[in-house]
């Protein structure tokens, strides 16, 4: 599923897109497509893009487009995507499952392929709703988004609003490196727990980010089926749901 890695992986790999301009809208789903967008955009020039957290923001010289790629969702340009196929994807890039598709003045198309329907396109996106963004993430900004949290810790670190771009396998990911059990209060973290914790989430996703995504990580999807053992110490690894979501840990390591 699209988490920040893979929200980056897809800036970069559009970025050679600017300067181009808008020829035509040939796809517009209203469930995923927010109405204006298309008439806004028709004829814009692409001046850049950026991203905070799991939101990519499309910049012209006519309106700012905010594309959330959902559960399942990829952009496509000429029938290549930056992030290839997702871990829990549809495996196909049919044009059954479009929802958006650009055609730009050189020919180019533009596609956002979403099997799920789950993403959103949107008129000026509110980035002020989302915390700081993971990939530039201080440890003080880590530690006023723990501090008095009574929330689980993998709860408080899921949620947009306080920390931008982490998703369930990410989180799954930097805690057991961490050696952090996921259900403990966030609030009982203690300074050298919020040190090593910062200093995990810069270095695994900069290695995941390098090796193509959130798949990439120890806790891979085979090793998040059940029956999965952990690379650490052989244990069983657990699987519990915290925040709403399957979580999958050691009970051996992470306290």
């Amino acid at each position: 599923m699209p988490e920040v890695l893979e929200v980056e992986l897809t800036r970069r790999g559009v970025e050679h897109l600017v300067g181009r301009t808008v020829f035509a809208i040939e796809v517009s789903d209203p469930l995923v497509v927010q109405d204006g967008v298309d008439a806004m955009l028709g004829g814009s020039t692409i001046t850049g893009f950026d991203r905070r957290g799991k939101q990519l923001v499309v910049l012209t010289d006519g309106p700012t487009i905010g594309v959330h790629l959902g559960m399942t969702g990829r952009i496509l340009v000429d029938d290549l995507s930056a992030i290839g196929e997702l871990a829990y994807g549809s495996r196909t890039d049919g044009s059954r499952w479009d929802r958006w598709l650009l055609r730009l003045h050189d020919g180019t198309m533009v596609r956002l392929h979403d099997p799920r329907r789950f993403g959103r396109v949107v008129l000026d996106p509110d980035l002020t709703r989302l915390g700081p963004d993971v990939l530039s993430l201080s440890r003080g900004q880590l530690i006023t988004a723990l501090t008095d949290r009574k929330a689980p810790l993998k709860a408080v670190l899921l949620d947009q609003r306080v920390i931008a771009g982490l998703g369930n396998m990410l989180v799954d990911e930097v805690l057991w490196w961490s050696g952090i059990d996921p259900r403990r209060p966030a609030g009982t973290m203690t300074d050298s727990e919020v040190v090593e914790l910062h200093r995990t989430i810069r270095r695994r996703l900069s290695v995941m980010l390098r090796r193509g995504g959130s798949h990439t990580g120890t806790l891979s999807p085979a090793h998040r089926l059940p029956g999965g053992r952990c690379a650490r110490d052989g244990s069983e690894l657990a699987r519990t749901v915290v925040g709403g979501r399957t979580t999958v840990w050691c009970r051996t390591h992470q306290r």
